[in-house]
């Protein structure tokens, strides 16, 4: 954990990098698409389908609050797709996207959640590997 906190923290600085992507991946190492395309179609753990609709049709009741998933490794790179899942409002302020690995300076976290990420920095990174393959 410590490493993905270093990781991630260097990579918000900006320092080299696009403003618009967190380009090394947040453990290290890339993540498993399967294990990714699981996290995304959970509705317990990613929830990623309640505003997001994708290529998914054994999945029923997609959202449609946000951009259709189908396609998502052929608009974003590896780099962007972490960032928007890690801190969306660093792209869009009014976002309605929860920071899946931020846990400094959000508001209205139950107690229970505070100081804990969405997801692991390892989920994240699986996440980020199953969306790259995502092509149009």
């Amino acid at each position: 954990m410590a490493l993905a906190v270093l990781v991630f923290m260097a990579a918000m600085s900006g320092a080299g990098r696009a403003e618009d992507a967190i380009e090394q991946p947040l453990t290290g190492a890339r993540g498993d698409a399967a294990r990714g395309r699981a996290i995304v179609t959970n509705r317990s753990v990613g929830l990623c389908l309640l505003c997001h609709s994708g290529p998914f049709p054994e999945e029923r009741f997609q959202g449609n609050l946000a951009p259709d998933l189908k396609g998502a490794g052929s608009r974003s790179s590896e780099g962007q797709l972490r960032l928007r899942i890690v801190d969306p409002a660093r792209i869009n302020p009014a976002t309605i996207m929860p920071a899946y690995h931020q846990i400094e300076g959000l508001t209205r976290v139950a107690p229970a959640y505070r100081g804990k990420p969405i997801l692991t920095a390892e989920q994240i990174e699986d996440v980020v590997a199953f969306l790259t393959t995502l092509k149009d």
